[in-house]
């Protein structure tokens, strides 16, 4: 029977949790939605022994920046197929250019996220490099509503975002196929300004777009602040060809109508 753990059962996992169990895999997770105490380390092991893929979205520890999953549990994990969301982070600043999985990583901001990344690479995982991240209930149209959405006069900056049932479809791909070991990017087609995005979701809504404004108008926090320290375009070609992945969403215009179709 083939047996999915999931370490860390958020936004992104729950749905690749629905999706495998809609093709009849049995799954267990760890997480606030899932059945299992991460901190049990006799029933987390006997999940991990039941396992034939391990997928895990838990981030790196904020203050000791370790990998949680790979240092409590590393040591147990034998031969079964593993998989690890991370991040584009990893790239770190490209002045707008493209970045592939050959690029190298480690050189920005995310030194955490770039070591766990590397670790689950040596254990020979399938690792998701994933941009921004958005959805029903996590997109630019709640930050409209909530008085939050900036408009940042920032000429050439451009990010990579991916629909989160995009994100979804391509890990169940590899779940699903005999998919290489190795790094995925999981982004849409279209690299753009936040302020596109932004300005397209009022357009939506049939509202004005906020101000233009400097990053030190805006007052952003300094999680946000990084976000704007860099500036890369993210490319999904290995993902298209190795996993046969297409994103539904190729681009954030037909994603964020597909949210607002369903408000």
């Amino acid at each position: 029977m083939t047996r999915l753990l999931i370490f860390g059962l958020g936004y992104t996992a729950s749905r690749i949790a629905d999706a495998m169990r809609d093709r009849g895999w049995q799954v267990d997770a760890t997480g606030s939605a899932g059945n299992l105490d991460f901190d049990d380390r006799d029933i987390v092991m006997q999940a991990l022994d039941r396992a034939t893929h391990v997928l895990s979205s838990v981030p790196p520890d904020r203050e000791s920046g370790l990998d949680p999953v790979l240092d409590t549990y590393r040591e147990s994990m034998g031969g079964a197929w593993y998989g690890y969301l991370s991040s584009t982070g990893v790239y770190g600043d490209a002045a707008g250019a493209w970045v592939d999985e050959s690029s190298p990583t480690g050189t920005g901001r995310r030194s955490a996220r770039s070591d766990a990344d590397a670790l689950w690479l040596e254990l020979g995982a399938r690792v998701f490099r994933l941009p921004g991240i958005y959805g029903p209930g996590r997109s630019i149209f709640e930050r409209l509503e909530q008085g939050k959405a900036h408009r940042i006069d920032m000429p050439g900056q451009v990010f990579s975002r991916c629909h989160v049932d995009d994100i979804a479809a391509g890990v169940v791909a590899a779940l699903t196929s005999d998919a290489p070991e190795g790094a995925y990017n999981l982004s849409d087609d279209l690299p753009v300004s936040q302020n596109c995005v932004v300005e397209e979701a009022c357009r939506i809504m049939g509202v004005e777009p906020p101000p233009l404004q400097t990053i030190e108008e805006a007052d952003l926090s300094p999680m946000a602040r990084g976000f704007y320290a860099e500036n890369r375009r993210v490319a999904n070609g290995k993902a298209k060809r190795v996993l046969g992945w297409e994103p539904r969403y190729p681009t954030y215009r037909e994603g964020l109508a597909a949210i607002r179709a369903r408000a």
